[in-house]
């Protein structure tokens, strides 16, 4: 079996009155991430991680913040696509690996819930995908609630020959 690791990163400042998405879920907050699409820094930064595991480019080459057609798109409808070219190419997901840092609100509730839309969406067990919460200890423009930020990793298996 071939395999390929692939790390993504994202980052959202956030602004009061905006609605707030982390993987595929609508949090309670008073604060959401500024954004081209609905600022799921989440799924934006998983997104990366996969694109990258196969050197497909980031996020930002597939679906660009300068294209209208990306304006306000729903990132879950991201994520469908980027599994759809990762497939198109016999590779599928093993797992994926989640860690979102953000001072306030509190994510513990919404971990479950996001599990479970991220695996329904890349079609892998719950239990292949994990989701972690973390705050900066008030360091930094996280710590300040300036902004959120999510690491990801993703593994992926796929054909033994043949390119990319």
């Amino acid at each position: 079996m071939n395999i390929r690791i692939g790390n993504g990163y994202d980052v959202h400042a956030l602004a009061e009155g905006l609605p707030l998405w982390l993987g595929g879920v609508r949090i309670d907050s008073p604060v959401g991430c500024i954004a081209h699409s609905d600022g799921d820094v989440a799924i934006h930064a998983l997104c990366d991680s996969l694109l990258g595991a196969l050197a497909l480019g980031d996020i930002g080459k597939h679906f660009p913040d300068t294209s209208d057609e990306f304006a306000g798109i729903d990132s879950k409808i991201l994520l469908g696509r980027v599994m759809e070219l990762i497939r198109s190419k016999g590779w599928t997901v093993v797992n994926a690996d989640i860690t979102i840092a953000m001072q306030r609100p509190k994510l513990a509730p919404y971990i479950i819930p996001m599990r479970e839309c991220l695996a329904e969406i890349m079609q892998i067990p719950v239990g292949n995908v994990s989701v972690k919460a973390t705050t900066t200890e008030k360091l930094g423009f996280v710590g300040r609630g300036e902004g959120c930020e999510v690491y990801a990793v993703a593994l992926l298996a796929g054909p033994e020959t043949g390119s990319l």
